[in-house]
């Protein structure tokens, strides 16, 4: 009887792309399986999906974790959609220690960076742990300082995540009550990737769609008088006032630096176009005048201690924040629109 011949692997298997990947060097190979002092690292990454899911609405897809030979030992990459976002080297039988300020840690070990945020660390070694807290440093081990790095690279690629099938499979979801509201929009106003685009447009900028049923009504108000998803976008911020004011205040109040009248005027007179079409214009120099005087003014409240939000008008926030996203990206852009009446709020300056 001949023997049969095992079958080949389809070829469409390597067109297929992985949402999300963690490649390691042999040398964190331990870190899936080996005994750590806190969780294993696929432990930490099942527990870092399900906090994801809660902060922004939608199950993030699985991570992908791979040995890659070629990496340098104690190397790791991240990965999405086989774009490279980040990589770290560790020493994963020591422990990363951090000044909460930023200063220089004052003990043995080896100078490093903090690949996550790229503050100055060092790794020390594990019986420096109760002398590192002592003194009020942070303390992580390895895994934690790659499952950090996984949540800011997603975070900064969220949007990027939600796919079709991803928004097709939240609006089925939806319970029974809402299953009208979606059947009068859906497909006739907008259709699916309309509604896709909406909550990506949303989760670029950090803010949660779990509360969908409230995003859904702003969609259906808006499509009553615009096709344009930008426009849609912004009503369903308006919409989202209370949970955008709850998300941007510290200690109760929402610090703001507010844009001039003389730049909210230079920015709608830039504007060309109508609908999808509408863009801004600004001359090169006008830009970079408007970029150097953000930089002061943020670099100066960061001096004192603040982080607070840039306030501009409806209509011309999205194309502020287009500008912004490029050189602070963790800088938040409000419109006067998403500010909830009964949010408390503090003028530091203005731009």
């Amino acid at each position: 009887m001949a023997k049969a011949t095992p079958a080949e692997e389809p070829i469409a298997t390597a067109l297929a792309i992985d949402q999300v990947r963690l490649e390691l060097g042999y040398g964190l190979l331990n870190l899936i399986s080996g005994p750590q002092d806190g969780y294993r690292l696929t432990d930490q990454i099942k527990a870092l999906r399900r906090q994801l899911a809660s902060d922004f609405g939608f199950v993030m897809p699985s991570v992908r974790i791979l040995d890659n030979m070629a990496l340098p030992a104690n190397t790791y990459v991240l990965y999405i959609k086989e774009t490279e976002v980040g990589r770290g080297d560790l020493r994963p039988e020591m422990l990363l220690v951090m000044h909460p300020s930023g200063d220089a840690v004052s003990l043995p070990g080896e100078d490093t960076r903090e690949p996550a945020f790229g503050l100055p660390a060092m790794w020390v070694d594990r019986s420096l742990r109760d002398e590192a807290s002592f003194r009020g440093y942070t303390v992580v081990d390895a895994p934690t300082v790659i499952t950090t790095h996984l949540t800011e690279s997603i975070k900064e690629n969220i949007a990027d995540l939600l796919s079709y099938v991803d928004t097709q499979r939240l609006l089925d979801e939806m319970p029974k009550d809402a299953q009208k509201l979606i059947g009068e929009i859906v497909p006739s106003k907008i259709t699916v990737s309309g509604v896709q685009r909406v909550l990506q447009n949303l989760l670029s900028e950090q803010i949660s769609i779990r509360d969908l049923g409230a995003i859904l009504e702003g969609i259906a108000e808006a499509v009553g008088y615009t096709q344009s998803l930008i426009l849609i976008t912004e009503h369903v911020r308006a919409r989202l006032a209370r949970q955008i004011s709850a998300a941007n205040a510290r200690g109760g109040i929402i610090q703001l630096v507010t844009l001039s009248p003389l730049w909210e005027q230079r920015f709608a007179e830039s504007l060309i176009g109508g609908g999808e079409e509408r863009q801004l214009a600004m001359a090169p120099t006008t830009l970079q005048e408007f970029i150097g005087a953000v930089r002061d003014s943020f670099e100066a409240q960061a001096a004192r201690g603040e982080m607070p939000c840039l306030l501009t008008s409806p209509g011309i926030r999205p194309y502020v924040r287009s500008v912004i996203e490029r050189f602070r990206p963790a800088t938040v852009v409000l419109s006067q629109n998403e500010i909830h009446p009964k949010a408390k709020i503090r003028a530091l300056g203005a731009v």
